[in-house]
Order: C-alpha cells, then sequence, then structure tokens
C-alpha cells in the first residue's frame, strides 16, 4: 500500500469492523512502579462485568496492537492492553527480567480487579507476551483462571542460546530525518507478510516517536540485549489454557511443536490458525477475537 503521513486517509479502506472498533477509546491509565511508569488502557464492559480480559504484546511492540480486537471483547467483559516495560509508552528500565515484567502485569490487575469488582481474570499473551501470561499464570495461580498462548517459541529444556544467537536488537536503533521515511521501514519479525495492510500501517503509526535528534522507534533498543530468558523455566499453570499457532509460522513447527505438545499436552488445547503465520491477531483477528470471547466463557 502507499504510505503517507495521514493515517486516516492510509487506512481509509480499512475493513468496517476496524474502523468502527477504533472509535471505541479506551481510558488511557498507567501504574507507578519503582522502576518506572507502565502504561495501560481499560475499556470497560458494555454491561457491568466481573469478568477482565488481560492482552499482552509481544518483543518490540505495543498496546496499540489490541486496539482493533479490544473494542470486540466488550460485551461481557472488561478489556486491559499494556505497554511493557521498555515498549510503547512505558518507561524504559536499567534491567529486564521475568519477574519485573511479571510484576508490572500483576500489579495492574490486582489494581483493576480491586477498582471493577473482578472475579474471572483470562490472560491473552502473543509471542513473549505468550510467555509471561504462562509465567503469570504459574507464579499466581489464585490470580488467573484462564490463559491463552499465541504462537509463543516454547523452548525445550537442552535449547542452545549460544548457537542460535540473535540476542541483540530486532531493529538497531537509528534516527530518520522525518516521519515517512520510518513509517516506510516498518517491518514485521519474524519477517512474513501479512494481508491486513491497513493493520500494519496503524500500528506502525503508533511504533514511533520523535525527539531532538529525530525520528525512531519507541521500544529500548538495550531491551534485547538486557532481557531475561526464560532458561528451562517449567510452566504449571492450572487453568484452562488453549496454545493457538499459525498454520505459516516460522516459529512454531517440527521439534519446536512436538516439544510443546509432549511437555503441556495435558495442560493446554493446542490449536492450529489457518492462513496464519508468527502475527496472528494481524492475520486472523476475527477469528481470534470469536476464540478468546468463547474462551472467556467456559472460564469457571
Amino acid at each position: 500500500m502507499m504510505i503517507t503521513n495521514n493515517i486516516k486517509e492510509d487506512i481509509e479502506n480499512a475493513a468496517e469492523w476496524f474502523k468502527k472498533n477504533l472509535e471505541i477509546l479506551p481510558l488511557d491509565k498507567i501504574a507507578k512502579q519503582e522502576e518506572g511508569v507502565v502504561s495501560y488502557s481499560l475499556w470497560e464492559a458494555e454491561h457491568k462485568s466481573s469478568n477482565l480480559i488481560v492482552l499482552i504484546h509481544g518483543t518490540g511492540a505495543h498496546k496499540k496492537w489490541w486496539y482493533p480486537i479490544a473494542p470486540s471483547l466488550r460485551k461481557n467483559s472488561n478489556v486491559i492492553a499494556l505497554d511493557l516495560p521498555g515498549m510503547g509508552d512505558s518507561d524504559h528500565r536499567e534491567s529486564y527480567t521475568m519477574s519485573n515484567f511479571g510484576d508490572a502485569i500483576t500489579d495492574i490487575i490486582e489494581k483493576e480487579k480491586s477498582n471493577l469488582d473482578v472475579e474471572k481474570i483470562l490472560i491473552v499473551g502473543h509471542s513473549l507476551g505468550g510467555h509471561l501470561a504462562g509465567y503469570v499464570s504459574t507464579v499466581k495461580k489464585e490470580l488467573i483462571q484462564g490463559l491463552i498462548i499465541i504462537d509463543t517459541f516454547i523452548k525445550p529444556p537442552d535449547y542452545d542460546y549460544e548457537k542460535a544467537g540473535n540476542s541483540g536488537p530486532l531493529r538497531m536503533i537509528k534516527y530518520y530525518p522525518d516521519k515517512l521515511s520510518i513509517l516506510n521501514r516498518f517491518r514485521l519479525m519474524p519477517k512474513q507478510e501479512c494481508n491486513n495492510n491497513w493493520y500494519l500501517r496503524y500500528i506502525a503509526e503508533h511504533s514511533i516517536k520523535e525527539d531532538a535528534k529525530g525520528w525512531r522507534w519507541k521500544f529500548d533498543d538495550g531491551l534485547f540485549h538486557r532481557i531475561q530468558k526464560l532458561w528451562g523455566f517449567e510452566f504449571s499453570f492450572d487453568c484452562p489454557t488453549l496454545f493457538l499457532y499459525g498454520s505459516e509460522s516460522l516459529l512454531i513447527r517440527g521439534e519446536i511443536l512436538k516439544h510443546i505438545s509432549k511437555t503441556y499436552g495435558d495442560k493446554m488445547h493446542l490449536r492450529e490458525i489457518k492462513d496464519a503465520g508468527h502475527h496472528v491477531p494481524l492475520d486472523q483477528p476475527l477469528e481470534l477475537i470469536g476464540i478468546i470471547n468463547n474462551h472467556m466463557l467456559e472460564v469457571e
């Protein structure tokens, strides 16, 4: 698609449900932690509800990846999407560990659980967000009643991180002279095609910022060097769980898929999403909306 500086014109041909959902604006909120501020958005349920759905994005992404999806989850649930530390509008930090990511998530959940009088919580995570959703559901079993993990690269205990390499940033931070230049550099990682170009254009708009040096990506480029890997961490969640993966995903296939099935097949139901790559929320958003809503109904 032709990209311009005008986001409204660029997504003019987007699906009607997509444009309609973007008109339903959430409450913008923050959670203050010792290490920094965490930004999140809250869509209250259409009618008073004791349900809460929490949406967690992947590495280098941000909460607005979920903005086209979240409003379609409001019929029977309150919905939260957050910017993980070091990404989106949340503060950058000196270190990034599973525990401080997990604390950021649980602090927000506990705060809004009290505010909204929530009884049932479904946590949904894509990629890195899936790791964190599984982590929180393991260490805070009493807090989470349902879980969906989307195309998360769950590695076997003997996975060779040194051999795999790629510990650096997905995109080295550099400055661009104007907004249009950086928008044209936006790419999905891992690389894949996406038929919903208007969805890509929307998330690209909210992945960048301008400062005194020019235009840059919002995420902390040091994040990718300093993030703690889930070395041999074994999930032990007890709640009803779905593992969704794209039929064309470059990450969930072969030995990795066999490992996930063998290790967690008794804890979660594996479901393939047809005509989707790693970025299932962008490739099949309407199918994902239906799955999330149905799973919320199954949560006890």
